[in-house]
């Protein structure tokens, strides 16, 4: 039997980490000629694991931005990299906290 809240919850978290990882390589090859920086998508996946009542695990995928590039062909853009990574991990930490609070629950019932 699985939880749906905690497949959901685990499957944000890992979009979410995978988004960070991407974020902090776009920003580490923000000079690097010819670098297309990378989307993380995870949203849909989540949808559909939530509709289902979390038989179906999250996926999520990489792409490559479609963003217009500068002259040397790069098409990072430290403005909209600094934004993502802001609300990435915001939405990292609410899922943190509604684990925490999870968790917290199940203890409080475990006590009686």
């Amino acid at each position: 039997m699985t939880d749906p809240v905690l497949t959901a919850i685990h499957g944000a978290l890992r979009g979410l980490s995978a988004r960070q990882r991407a974020i902090a390589d776009n920003v580490a090859n923000i000079q690097t000629p010819g670098y297309r920086a990378s989307r993380v998508d995870f949203e849909a996946s989540l949808g559909a694991a939530l509709a289902d009542g979390g038989d179906t695990p999250v996926e999520y995928r990489f792409s490559k931005s479609v963003d217009p590039t500068r002259l040397d062909g790069n098409n990072v853009n430290l403005d909209t990299e600094s934004l993502s990574a802001t609300e990435t991990n915001l939405k990292y930490q609410a899922m943190v906290e509604t684990i925490n609070a999870k968790f917290g629950l199940l203890r409080d019932a475990i006590k009686g």
